[in-house]
C-alpha cells in the first residue's frame, strides 16, 4: 500500500472538544485541506439571525429554508492565522459565528433537514479529491461514511465548558462559566437527540478522550492511527 496516497480523515465529536483546532493541526502536519463544517452551520445560523429568521432564540424553520438559496459561504486563507477564515455573503464572519448567540441557536439550525442536505452536498464536493481533514458532528456517519480514518473526540463536559469560557474571554466577550456549562450540556442533548443525522460515533471510529491530554500528546496519538490507516 502506498504511503503517499491521500485519504479522507473525519473528525467528529462533542462541542468544545477542540475538534477544529485538532483538525487544523492534522491538516497542517499532513499538508491536507482543512474544512471546518461546524463553521458552515454557524454561518447559516448567523445568516438567519441577521435576516430575522431567528428571533429571541426561536428558529423559524421555514424562514431559514427560504434563505438557503441566497446564502454564500466561502473560505479564504488568512496568512496571519495560518488558517482559513469563513466569509458569509462576502463579509468576514470568523469572529461573529463564534458568539454565544450563535452557539445557542446552531444546534436547532443544524437539525433542519434542508440545511443539512445543502451543506452535506457542499462538503462532499469539497472532499471529492480526498486529501481532506473535515470536522463536525456527522462526517464519519453521513458526509463521508467511507472515510479511511474516523476519529470521535470527547472530553468531560466541565473541561469543555472551561475551554470554551477561556476562548471567549480571550476574545473579550463577557460570559459566565455557568452559562457556558449550560450551553455545553444543552448542545450535547440537542446534537445527540435530533431527528436528522444525530451525533453518534461511527462503528469504525476511534475514540479520543482528550480531557487530560496536551496538544502534543493528541498529535502523537493521532500519528500512530494515521500510519496504520495508510499502511506506513
Amino acid at each position: 500500500m502506498s504511503t503517499d496516497r491521500k485519504i479522507i480523515i473525519a473528525v467528529d465529536g462533542y462541542s468544545s472538544c477542540g475538534k477544529s483546532t485538532f483538525a487544523k493541526a492534522i491538516a497542517a502536519r499532513l499538508g491536507y485541506i482543512f474544512i471546518d463544517t461546524g463553521a458552515m452551520y454557524r454561518a447559516v445560523t448567523l445568516h438567519a439571525l441577521d435576516r430575522g429568521a431567528i428571533r429571541s432564540g426561536v428558529v423559524d424553520e421555514e424562514a431559514v429554508c427560504r434563505l438557503l438559496d441566497c446564502i454564500d459561504i466561502s473560505f479564504r486563507y488568512n496568512p496571519e492565522r495560518g488558517a482559513s477564515d469563513i466569509y458569509v455573503d462576502g463579509g468576514l464572519a470568523e469572529g461573529r459565528i463564534r458568539s454565544l448567540e450563535v452557539s445557542n441557536c446552531v444546534s436547532a439550525v443544524s437539525a433542519i433537514a434542508a440545511v443539512r442536505a445543502k451543506l452535506v452536498a457542499m462538503q462532499q464536493e469539497m472532499g471529492r479529491r480526498r486529501g481532506v481533514v473535515m470536522d463536525g458532528r456527522d462526517i464519519g456517519t453521513a458526509v463521508f461514511p467511507d472515510a479511511e480514518l474516523k476519529l470521535f473526540m470527547t472530553a468531560d463536559p466541565a473541561v469543555r465548558a472551561r475551554r470554551r469560557y477561556d476562548e471567549l474571554r480571550a476574545k473579550g466577550q463577557e460570559v459566565s462559566l455557568e452559562e457556558i456549562e449550560r450551553n455545553v450540556v444543552e448542545r450535547d442533548r440537542a446534537d445527540t437527540t435530533r431527528t436528522v443525522s444525530p451525533l453518534r460515533r461511527a462503528d469504525d471510529a476511534i475514540v479520543l478522550d482528550n480531557s487530560h491530554m496536551t496538544v502534543d500528546e493528541q498529535m502523537e496519538w493521532f500519528m500512530e492511527k494515521y500510519r496504520a490507516a495508510v499502511g506506513k
